[in-house]
């Protein structure tokens, strides 16, 4: 199996110099190879490929000779960097490539190979930068395949190394009703899970705003270019940057529990992006970020067997009644308790929701997918 393993660089200053020189060359090669596929194709019909674009990295070598100071493979991964995104383009219609800003505040470049490390000395050594300080935490079996250092808008640097541990992935292990849950995930309560638990939702953005309104307002009163101004918008990313810690240690914590108590998982697929056009709900599903949860249940469902179940977006789970089966179509969504008009049961919304998206998931002819 493919893993990731992150580490924190802390590089000298001669070392952050080689790192922006990595990060500029690598984007300047992706546009390059940008640029040539876009004419290419209005040339010719076709854009030209991968391998065609590295045997012409030479020349361009030669024409920019700054180029031969940084890791040749590290320009041949901007080309795959392209030919990914592309790719991607072509099935998932995801949206076509755009050009890489320097303004960016978010930077990388791979290394694909002639890396080593330390473990007991807590250093990682590149291609043509030398011995960097690194926090190696924790230590990985496994080969490892590609390593990409990247810096954040707060102006930390990391190393994360793609490792394959030799493992096959493992067999998924049999489920039934008691070992499955209903996940309802919303607004109001994070997640509502088929067995009546409700997880409350943290609100991290919500409850950052008034400190972020402030630190947006020092940031606006700055001049352009100054030293001041770098210093605020310093600290707006270090509130943002805050937020998603605190967001993303939420969820890995809530996927591990749900993965590791139960065999399977049932979920209802949302069209997340349809509901952001919704400019009242927005920025609260924006700050719930369910889709981030989702990858997370999936990939360490991958890992230990588990089995994720998803439902159609349009299977009414929340107003169908769980013991009858009778649908209520003149519920709203102000109603978050309601009762059965045929059999009279109470219902908590989301409680039910959450048992009807189990129910549903069970049944093999509402399965879109494991």
């Amino acid at each position: 199996m493919l893993k990731a393993c992150k580490y924190r660089m802390y590089p000298t200053k001669q070392q952050e110099e080689s790192f922006f020189q990595h990060f500029g060359a690598c984007r300047f090669v992706y546009n390059w190879a940008l640029e040539n596929k876009i004419m290419s194709y209005e040339q010719d019909g076709k854009a030209i490929s991968r391998f065609s674009l590295n045997k012409m990295l030479t020349g361009l070598k030669e024409e920019h000779g700054w180029l031969k100071d940084v890791n040749s493979q590290s320009l041949q991964g901007a080309t795959l960097n392209l030919e990914n995104a592309y790719t991607k383009f072509f099935r998932e219609k995801t949206g076509f490539p755009n050009f890489k800003s320097k303004k960016n505040p978010m930077q990388s470049f791979s290394v694909p190979q002639f890396y080593d490390l330390d473990f007991e000395n807590n250093k990682v050594k590149l291609p043509k930068i030398g011995w960097v300080k690194t926090k190696l935490h924790r230590k990985y079996c496994g080969d490892g395949k590609t390593a990409t250092v990247s810096r954040t808008p707060t102006g930390k640097y990391y190393i994360s190394i793609l490792v394959d541990d030799g493992l096959e992935t493992p067999s998924a292990v049999l489920f039934d009703e008691k070992t499955t849950v209903g996940i309802d995930v919303g607004i109001k309560d994070f997640a509502v899970l088929s067995n009546g638990e409700i997880i409350e939702n943290p609100k991290y953005l919500k409850t950052s705003i008034p400190r972020l309104v402030v630190l947006q307002k020092r940031l606006s009163r700055k001049q352009k270019g100054s030293k001041n101004r770098a210093k605020a918008r310093s600290a707006v990313s270090k509130a943002h940057e805050r937020i998603s810690n605190q967001r993303n240690d939420f969820q890995h914590r809530l996927s591990s529990k749900l993965i590791s108590e139960n065999q399977a998982v049932a979920l209802e697929t949302l069209n997340v992006s349809g509901m952001l056009k919704n400019h009242c709900l927005a920025q609260s599903i924006a700050d719930a970020s369910w889709s981030s949860f989702v990858t997370m249940l999936e990939y360490k469902a991958k890992w230990l067997g588990k089995t994720i179940l998803r439902i159609g977006r349009f299977e009414p789970s929340t107003k169908i009644c769980n013991v009858c089966g009778s649908y209520n179509g003149k519920l709203t969504l102000a109603d978050r308790v309601w009762q059965c008009p045929e059999c009279k049961s109470k219902h908590n919304r989301d409680i039910n929701a959450a048992i009807n998206i189990k129910k549903f998931a069970l049944d093999k002819q509402n399965q879109i997918g494991t």
